[in-house]
């Protein structure tokens, strides 16, 4: 019996989103000019307001207000009718010092022996369904949204959109678990007052979204996926009605909200613990990092089409408490699930230093994940420059979504004899 998932994704001007990228821009900055500060910092957004809070332990002092500000203009509130612009709301910090009772039990003489910053679990996955071994409908939602980005920066095709937006799409499958189609899509983008009555605005943003916004999408996927657009979608275009009050205006923003958009869409699952705002000796983020690393290289090589990698800490303990394997039935290796996990456990060192070195994550390597997916993305090499008034300017290279990269596969596959 064919059945329907969903996923959705939600834009940069998310007020979450808006919050999130904030606190990835203070841990960006404090890691550039002092690779070892331990961050956790929260971020609120509301009507003209942003208040920073969460603990540090860095040698350096940033301007944290005007990072703030930098991030909300860049995202695109720059005007005072959004009632949130970067040059005008209030910018509050209540920032403080980490706490010796948590740093105690992360930081250790040798650095190989550096404890978990807190206890939980993480989870990784990946599928073979996409070419960045993501879930398709994720996939789709998040092209949706930066493809919107894209076209409001651009202000030629679609002149009215303004930064907040959502989307989501349901696939139709098979019980053969192979997506046949896309069965809704959903969009609701803010935009400006509009001189016309309600309903020839609804029809404009409507016909715009099919007719502009879905070609450019459909248009990057590949031809297979291409497929799955027929003249039978429903479409669901702002199906509230106007949505011109929007953003931190319209809805408050906190850090850490958007854990689902920021992972798998629903798939697999989720420890529960956010990535923004968290230095790599957290293991909510370097934990769930190298997870994913494990389960993209795993299906990559081959072991399964479909694979979930859980890995459990203790708090100041570095050895992992378990690392658990599902491939949901769909293993080529003709090995139990606990077997490959074992040899998972032997391929992957899932201490924290270990982590992050292997994936480079003492590095202002952040904000670009706080905004269409933490997973997914292509790995690249980019130059960053920071300037402070306390500390000058700083230039880096530095390597994005080292997780993402299929570095592993060929031990993988001489491993499990592939």
């Amino acid at each position: 019996m064919p059945y329907l998932f969903t996923s959705e994704s939600v834009s940069e001007g998310h007020p979450d989103k808006v919050a999130d990228q904030i606190s990835d821009a203070l841990l960006d900055h404090f890691l550039a000019f002092d690779p070892e500060s331990k961050v956790a910092c929260e971020t609120l957004v509301t009507t003209g307001q942003v208040v920073l809070a969460g603990e540090v332990k860095s040698d350096t002092y940033l301007d944290v207000q005007n990072i703030a500000r930098e991030v909300i203009n860049k995202i695109g509130y720059t005007k005072g009718e959004y009632q949130f612009s970067g040059d005008s709301c209030g910018v509050i910090s209540l920032i403080h010092e980490q706490s010796q009772d948590i740093n105690q039990g992360v930081d250790r003489g040798a650095k190989e022996e550096q404890g978990a910053g807190d206890q939980g679990m993480m989870f990784g996955y990946a599928t073979s369904e996409t070419e960045n071994y993501m879930p398709l409908a994720l996939d789709i939602s998040h092209k949706i949204l930066h493809t919107l980005a894209e076209l409001r920066r651009e202000g030629k095709e679609i002149s009215y959109l303004r930064p907040d937006a959502k989307a989501q799409v349901t696939l139709e499958y098979s019980d053969a678990n192979e997506p046949q189609r896309i069965d809704t899509i959903v969009v609701s983008t803010q935009h400006d007052a509009f001189d016309a009555d309600d309903e020839k605005m609804l029809a404009k943003i409507k016909s715009d979204i099919i007719s502009t916004l879905i070609p450019r999408v459909k248009a990057q996927l590949p031809v297979e996926t291409q497929k799955l657009f027929d003249d039978q979608i429903k479409y669901h275009i702002n199906p509230t009605g106007k949505f011109v009050i929007g953003g931190p205006h319209g809805d408050t923003g906190l850090t850490g909200r958007k854990i689902i958009v920021d992972t798998y869409g629903g798939k697999g699952a989720h420890g529960g613990g956010a990535f923004s705002g968290k230095d790599p000796s957290k293991v909510d983020r370097s934990a769930a990092y190298a997870a994913r690393h494990a389960a993209k290289n795993l299906v990559a090589a081959g072991v399964a089409d479909e694979i979930l990698v859980q890995v459990s800490y203790a708090i100041g303990v570095v050895e992992p408490t378990s690392i658990y394997v599902d491939t949901y039935g769909t293993s080529k290796v003709g090995l139990s699930d606990g077997a490959i996990a074992r040899k998972v456990a032997e391929l992957f060192d899932m201490r924290p230093f270990a982590i992050e070195e292997r994936l480079k994550l003492r590095n202002p390597i952040y904000l670009e994940t706080a905004a269409y997916g933490h997973m997914g993305k292509q790995p690249r090499t980019i130059t960053k420059v920071f300037e402070s008034p306390y500390n000058g300017r700083i230039e880096k290279e530095v390597e994005l979504f080292t997780w993402e990269k299929l570095d592993k596969v060929a031990e993988i596959k001489s491993a499990f004899s592939i």
